[in-house]
């Protein structure tokens, strides 16, 4: 069946052809290991690991590279301040090797609470693919693209006309709009650092010269990489001259995907064929909402789900209830929703195992079987869902319409309900029942009783009791149930 996916370069739905017959070639721009990852990066990861997981469910091998940036992101990623790694560096009183390897090991284990397998994936490191980025700089120097100022080396973007194409930025706005306090001796705003000189600056009374714990040699002076360059560099080594699909957050569209453009084809590289990227998440703050930000007070990690009860997955299904391209509004009302939703598919596909094992043998349940047509429409109404754009919600949705179809026996629900979770990677196979205190259970039958005499203000207090010990309180047909958090 047909894949299609938006483009952000033509800013059209296009049929998706591999460079390589039943393989696809993936880059996903990753993490700054600086700090913890938030909530909000996740979104990133969770989109490229559903595309991926899409496109093995239509039979295709998948080659995935995710940069890990452990050196040239300068806080404010522009080509001005600190490297945001070595600045940490010096406020933890750690070393910048230090300082990556723990970010870093922090990110993977985010990466798992989401289901998201590392091993499926290569994380090559900027630092060590400083050759890798020379070259590509010496090429480009070769080819007339660059020029030397006090502060670096820098990409000429006005020999490149096709500059701002991707998300068809308005250059002569840029221009108009240039603050007070720009580098002056750039030739163009949009103008990059392909390599940086290290500074050398005099720190407090005694003068004392300040090194930088990141640097090489190259043939322009002591220094290190600018960010971009390390995309350019590392994708084209691990997935060639031209690869499938290049994937990051819409923030990186305007500066670090157009420059990475520019470096790769001005080096003589044909580059990725098709850009997608996802929208932000957003946290209300009072009346707004606002992109979640590592300098903000709206920093959530994924830990931080764990230590307030939820599972993680919960928040995996959230993300998925929204298209990958449109902004999401962040909200653990939200998240308590998505996790109740969530725990519910669960019990459902567990308590179908439950019915089949106490049903005898020669019982109708037992018995039943499906309509292999009824079940073949399911499969496809799901794989034109997930084919049309990544349309996750519309096949999250499809789910729930599996479940209330009674054409269906409960073994065939199951067994079609786990495939597609090989697309969604919730881990529905998965429900831990936990063990229900005595207290609990007898305020659990004291609800039932409650509920049966219509005392609701009764049964609003017992919630509250329950809810209070760490327990989610369910309303069925056969009374409360509960689940702890």
């Amino acid at each position: 069946m047909d894949i299609y996916l938006h483009n952000t370069y033509t800013n059209t739905d296009e049929l998706f052809t591999p460079i390589q017959k039943g393989v696809v070639s993936m880059y996903n721009c990753g993490p700054t290991v600086y700090n913890y990852a938030h909530i909000g990066n996740m979104r990133s990861f969770v989109f490229a690991d559903t595309l991926r997981r899409m496109f093995e469910w239509n039979g295709y091998t998948v080659k995935q590279i995710m940069n890990i940036t452990d050196v040239g992101h300068l806080v404010g990623d522009g080509d001005a301040g600190e490297d945001k790694v070595e600045k940490m560096a010096r406020a933890a009183g750690k070393t910048a090797a230090e300082v990556t390897l723990f970010y870093t090991d922090a990110f993977m284990k985010d990466l798992e609470a989401l289901s998201i397998n590392p091993a499926h994936i290569t994380f090559p490191k900027a630092t060590e693919h400083i050759p890798e980025q020379i070259a590509m700089i010496q090429d480009l120097e070769e080819k007339g693209f660059t020029y030397v100022i006090s502060d670096g080396v820098y990409f000429d973007t006005a020999k490149f006309p096709d500059y701002g194409k991707l998300g068809h930025i308005n250059l002569a706005g840029l221009e108009d709009g240039a603050r007070i306090g720009e580098n002056n001796e750039k030739r163009n705003l949009t103008d990059f650092a392909l390599w940086k000189f290290s500074p050398r600056v005099p720190l407090g009374e005694d003068n004392i010269i300040e090194k930088r714990q990141q640097e090489w040699e190259s043939p322009w002076g002591v220094g290190f990489p600018g960010w971009h360059i390390e995309c350019s560099a590392m994708s084209i080594k691990y997935l060639g001259d031209e690869f499938d699909i290049h994937t990051g957050g819409i923030d990186h569209i305007p500066v670090h995907h157009n420059n990475e453009i520019a470096q790769a084809v001005c080096s003589g590289h044909r580059f990725t064929h098709y850009w997608m990227h996802n929208a932000f998440l957003n946290i209300r703050t009072g009346n707004e909402q606002v992109k979640m930000a590592k300098s903000g007070d709206n920093f959530i990690r994924v830990p931080t789900l764990t230590e307030q009860g939820f599972d993680p997955l919960a928040y995996r299904y959230l993300l998925l209830t929204s298209h990958y391209s449109s902004p999401m509004e962040f909200s653990f009302e939200a998240l308590k929703g998505a996790e109740t939703a969530l725990k519910r598919l669960r019990r459902t596909l567990h308590d179908f195992d439950t019915e089949l094992s106490a049903s005898s043998a020669d019982s109708p349940m037992r018995r039943a079987t499906s309509d292999e047509h009824i079940l073949a429409q399911y499969r496809q109404k799901f794989t034109e869902y997930i084919n049309k754009d990544l349309d996750i919600p519309k096949a999250l949705a499809l789910i729930w319409e599996v479940l209330k179809d009674t054409q269906l026996c409960d073994a065939d629900k199951k067994s079609l309900i786990l495939s597609f979770d090989m697309v969604l990677g919730l881990n529905l196979h998965i429900h831990q029942e936990a063990e229900i205190p005595l207290e609990v259970q007898a305020m659990i039958l004291e609800r039932n009783t409650a509920r049966e005499n219509k005392d609701f203000a009764l049964s609003d207090s017992l919630r509250t009791q329950i809810e209070s010990l760490g327990f989610e309180v369910l309303d069925t047909s056969e009374g409360t149930k509960v689940e702890k958090r």
